[in-house]
This record gives structure tokens, C-alpha cells and sequence, in this order.
């Protein structure tokens, strides 16, 4: 067995990648799928519109039968804004710990699982090993739906996915999922001493804002609710910005709305939407028409995450169980890609380094007894699948 924390300079070298969403993954891609071929292991890459991002699937062991994904995203969220001690994309290395964008949310565990690509290769696995990497995730999972549209049309049908988002290393079976909603409302613009000429943009989607709230407050006071999940135990729905107007002497013409949709297993969020909508085309838009028909609300999403619904009882969690050592499992609030895994038909769970509340924090670390747990994981998946 290798020497424990072994697996650090391939966390160093993951750092080194500055992945912000906004940017190209394509030079860490470029640098696994390379890293990789020198081991005799072949990738797969699937690209987005542009060319300039691309996911990663990669095979070790036999092909001719279904294997457990080792499975994360590559993408981190920016650092501007934050007071970091230490170069965010230069892994900085402490007693305890180490620190850098990303470490834990989610390049820690791939690049763990990276470290053990040599280790698989040298076996004679009875079960093969999938590395899949995505892009986008921490902008609505964008780049893992390319991923699972490739696999199908290969004919690739993993046995299990191991989603690596930060559990410390304990088992996540559940999770909401997410959808967000980008509302434009336009108004009829005049000035503010002769309001009766204008239509208010900004008061009209104060009401639809108002009407949300009451769906908030109903779901919250009647449910559904799930018990499963710690507070809150169902669906939320929040409205997160609100932009409009130009000077208190001008009636508005213009707001914009974005609402967050966190939504139980089982529940349909359009639902909701739905439900806002038509009281927006009752009672709302109708007198906004009637003096303009220019005036009313154009309704977007953005794209976010399926939820997962894994059960207590699957065969999956018994796989879970034998590689954490740990007995039982929970669900979460936040969102990752395991809903797509597992709305795609593979039978997933999450368990990965590191503590989600140091996600998207300045100072992001992982500590080295989260690095030993991830490497002791992954030597008990190596004793399972290998010869």
C-alpha cells in the first residue's frame, strides 16, 4: 500500500488549473486525458457548443462489462471578492491541512481518484473503473447531460456512481434539486407626477415577488414534507435579486426577477411556476395590457440539478456502506450532478472529501485526515474490483 497522503502533488497539480466557470477546463482536461493515455487508459471527451470546455470520461480494466464511476465536476466559483492568505490556485501546505480554490469543492477527490489511476491500471480488475469529469456544474450542471447523452449512445452502462462532492466522508443518498427563474418585466415608463400615464414595471413584479412568498409560506406551513431531510424539510422557494427602475421621478419601465427553486424528490418545481404564472396572466398583466399590450412579464430558467432519491435499502448503499465504513446515510439541501447520474438510470450515492461549509470560501482546505479517509475509500474500492 502506498505511503497515506500520498495523493497531495496530484492535488497540487489540480489547483495549479485555474477553472473558474467563466474560463476553459480544456488545459487540466487536456492534462488528465494525457496523464492518463501514459498509463495506457483512454478518454473519451465531449465539448460544448464553443469548443472550449469539455468533459472527460475515461475507462480502466475490461470494457466489455458495467463499472462504478468515480465522478466530479472540474469547475470552481471565483475568488474576487474574497481575502484569501495564500494564492487561491497555489496549493498552499499546512500542518494540518491544505488550501487552495477548489481543494474541496470538488477537485480534492478527483484528483485523489486521479492518484489512483495507476493503482487500478496495475491490477486485473474484475470490475472496471470510469473517471468522469465535467464542466459547468457550479453554473446549472451544464456539462454533465453531454456526458450521459454520450455514454448512452456508446452503449456504456455504469453498474454505480460515486459522486465525490463534500461529505467528510460520511454518505449522502439524497438530495433537493434546483431551478432558477429569470423573469423580465416590462413596464410602460412616464413621469412620476403623471403615474396614471405609465405602467410600473418594478410594482408589478413586486405583486408576482408577493405571490411567490405566499407559495413559500403554504409549502412551509402544509407541506409536502419530507422527514428525511433536516429544516428545511420542504421546498423552498426564495426570490434572490430584484433590478428595476432609474430615478424616483420616473415611473419604471424595466425590472428584473430571479427566484431559486429548491425542490424535494418527487415534487415537479414548474408546479409552482405554473401556479405564478397563472396568477400573473389573472391578475397582474391584464391591466398592464389594457394600457399597453408591449407591457407583461417574459419568463426564463436557468438550468440547475436534478434531485437524487436514492433508497436506504438499494444495492448501491450496500456498496456504500462497505467502502465508507459507515452505517447509515443522510440527505441534503444542496444540490450536485448524482440526480443526472441517477435519472440517467445509475444507481448512485455522494461521499467525497471535505466539508461543504468550506465550499466557495476563502481559504477553501481540505485537511489531511479527509485526504487519508478519501485514500483508505478508494484502497477498499481497489480490494473489491481487483484481482
Amino acid at each position: 500500500m502506498t505511503d497515506p497522503l500520498f495523493s497531495i502533488p496530484m492535488i497540487e497539480r489540480f489547483i495549479g488549473f485555474d477553472t473558474i466557470s467563466r474560463n476553459s477546463n480544456l488545459p487540466l482536461i487536456h492534462w488528465v486525458r494525457d496523464y492518463l493515455a501514459g498509463l495506457g487508459i483512454a478518454s473519451v471527451l465531449t465539448h460544448d457548443e464553443t469548443g472550449q470546455k469539455a468533459n472527460l470520461f475515461a475507462t480502466i480494466g475490461p470494457t466489455d462489462r458495467p463499472g462504478i464511476v468515480l465522478s466530479g465536476h472540474t469547475d470552481v466559483v471565483p475568488c474576487e471578492d474574497q481575502v484569501w492568505t495564500s494564492d487561491p490556485f497555489k496549493l498552499a501546505k499546512l500542518d494540518d491541512r491544505v488550501v487552495g480554490r477548489g481543494v474541496c469543492d470538488m477537485k480534492g477527490f478527483l484528483a485523489i481518484a486521479t492518484a489512483f489511476a495507476p493503482i487500478f491500471a496495475a491490477r486485473e480488475l474484475k470490475t472496471p473503473i470510469h473517471l468522469a469529469m465535467s464542466f459547468d456544474e457550479e453554473v446549472g450542471c451544464l456539462g454533465v447531460p453531454l456526458l450521459l447523452d454520450d455514454l448512452k449512445a456508446r452503449g456504456v452502462a455504469p453498474l454505480a456512481c460515486i459522486v465525490g462532492e463534500p461529505s467528510q466522508m460520511g454518505l449522502i443518498r439524497a438530495h433537493k434539486g434546483k431551478i432558477g427563474g429569470h423573469v423580465t418585466v416590462t413596464g410602460h415608463a412616464a413621469h412620476s407626477g403623471v403615474a396614471h400615464l405609465g405602467v410600473n414595471a418594478v410594482e408589478a413584479a413586486g405583486e408576482a415577488v408577493a405571490r411567490l412568498k405566499q407559495i413559500q409560506r403554504r409549502l412551509r406551513d402544509q407541506g409536502p414534507h419530507n422527514g428525511n431531510f433536516e429544516d428545511p424539510k420542504y421546498t423552498t422557494i426564495q426570490t434572490c435579486m430584484v433590478h428595476g427602475g432609474t430615478a424616483v421621478n420616473i415611473v419604471p419601465n424595466h425590472c428584473v426577477i430571479d427566484f431559486d427553486i429548491r425542490f424535494l424528490p418527487g415534487e415537479n418545481p414548474h408546479d409552482y411556476v405554473n401556479e405564478l404564472r397563472a396568477h400573473v396572466e389573472r391578475e397582474i398583466e391584464p391591466e398592464m395590457k389594457a394600457f399597453d399590450p408591449k407591457c407583461g412579464f417574459l419568463w426564463e430558467f436557468i438550468p440547475g440539478c436534478a434531485a437524487l432519491n436514492t433508497a436506504e435499502d438499494d444495492p448501491v448503499m450496500e456498496l456504500a456502506k462497505a467502502l465508507s465504513g459507515e452505517n447509515w446515510s443522510t440527505c441534503v439541501g444542496f444540490g450536485t450532478e448524482a440526480g443526472h447520474f441517477q435519472e440517467a438510470g445509475i444507481p448512485t450515492f455522494i461521499c467525497g472529501p471535505g466539508n461543504i461549509d468550506q465550499a466557495h470560501k476563502p481559504d477553501e482546505f481540505l485537511t489531511h485526515d479527509q485526504i487519508a479517509r478519501c485514500e483508505a475509500f478508494l484502497w477498499r474500492l481497489v480490494e473489491r474490483v481487483g484481482a
